[in-house]
């Protein structure tokens, strides 16, 4: 398995057989616009957390280059349909799972807000957790601390982590390790949402402080984690 960061909140996830991109971002101010071919080439699957622009507003021009599907809210789906009706969207909701062969993704609750780039409905914020390989990714999607973290893990026991943690708009560092104390068991931490604007959190120091016991990875845009 690769973990591979793009960049604020997108990552590319080869697992089994499947490549998926999660809110892929790639005019984000981080990303080398050089190296967009690698970040999307081969990729077979994409999914959407919620409607920000900085998680949505790539994702038709994306998937219809590719020719692959979009999955996310129901709503959300529905409005990027309308986009370009040859977009194939498949919207499900909370509690709801996508099988693809040996790969599952089961949408979970966020606390966050939601609208597209338009101002339109978007229903709600939603993080996955991507089971594959003999492993389970709590991926947060962007979201504040929640009581809900604790049923993600009884039902699910994610032993990766992958924490929106740049604070202003989501959890903080401190707070990302505090969720990742309090509810679950993780062997793998990676914070993202952070570093992409003066506002938010510049570095990982304190979610490294606060996680002795867990391999918080830090890599670089495009840096490969190997599972």
């Amino acid at each position: 398995m690769k973990i591979i960061w793009l960049g604020h909140g997108s990552f590319r996830i080869e697992i089994e057989d499947k490549v998926l991109l999660i809110d892929p971002f790639l005019s984000g101010p981080t990303f080398p616009d050089d190296r967009r071919d690698e970040a999307i080439g081969g990729a077979t699957h994409i999914f959407v957390t919620h409607g920000h622009g900085d998680h949505v507003s790539d994702v038709a021009g994306i998937a219809k280059e590719l020719g692959i599907p979009v999955y996310g809210m129901v709503e959300l789906m529905g409005w990027l349909g309308q986009q370009d009706d040859s977009l194939s969207c498949t919207g499900f909701n909370k509690g709801g799972t996508i099988r693809l062969g040996g790969v599952s993704v089961t949408m979970v609750n966020a606390t966050h807000s939601s609208s597209t780039p338009d101002g339109g409905y978007a229903g709600s914020e939603a993080g996955f957790i991507i089971e594959g390989e003999g492993h389970s990714i709590y991926f947060s999607g962007d979201t504040d601390v929640m009581a809900d973290m604790k049923i993600f893990n009884d039902l699910h026991k994610p032993d990766i982590g992958i924490l929106a943690a740049g604070g202003h708009f989501t959890m903080d560092m401190k707070r990302a390790a505090y969720a990742a104390k309090t509810f679950f068991d993780f062997k793998i931490v990676i914070p993202m949402h952070y570093k992409t604007f003066p506002l938010l959190e510049q570095n990982a120091d304190a979610l490294i402080e606060a996680l002795p016991g867990v391999d918080v990875k830090t890599p670089e845009v495009l840096e490969a984690v190997e599972i």
